[in-house]
């Protein structure tokens, strides 16, 4: 793809709805602000049919359906995108624990506990981000990074307090 074609293909304003927010806490809240600085700076955002963006992105979740609010630049309307959450769920609650222990364990455990920790984390992570990857092909086509980044941020959107 070239660089033209990728600067018309991406997202550069992106929006996490946060109508059922509650006060994170500071590591989750560095988990979100990292993942969308990244995906920002670099990502793949194609909406087959699409003639290109850029596109501001504003996800939300509505009655167990992740929703993709896609708008061009200029915030005119797009396209919306609708997915099951169901079968993210069990990924999510995994992925949520797992974190929970990392975050457990950097305070007190051994080094090569805290690594295969996270190596279980990145683990979980990638297969959320491989199933977010699947659910969308053909509808919308993203690298994998812009995968990554993506389900950390439904994972953020779940959290309820």
């Amino acid at each position: 793809m070239s660089e033209a074609e990728r600067a018309r293909y991406r997202i550069v304003d992106l929006v996490l709805d946060e109508r059922t927010v509650v006060r994170r806490s500071p590591d989750v809240e560095h988990e979100r602000k990292v993942a969308i600085y990244d995906l920002l700076e670099e990502n793949l955002f194609r909406p087959e049919g699409s003639e290109g963006g850029p596109y501001k992105l504003h996800l939300a979740i509505e009655e167990n359906r992740l929703v993709f609010d896609i708008r061009l630049e200029d915030g005119s309307e797009h396209g919306r995108l609708m997915l099951s959450l169901t079968p993210f769920r069990k990924i999510i609650k995994d992925y949520f624990l797992i974190c929970e222990s990392y975050y457990d364990a950097i305070k007190t455990a051994a080094p090569a506990q805290i690594e295969a920790i996270d190596m279980g984390r990145r683990g979980l992570h990638n297969e959320g981000s491989q199933l977010l990857k699947d659910r969308l092909d053909g509808k919308v086509s993203v690298d994998f990074d812009t995968a990554r980044r993506l389900f950390t941020l439904i994972c953020v959107l779940h959290i309820k307090g």
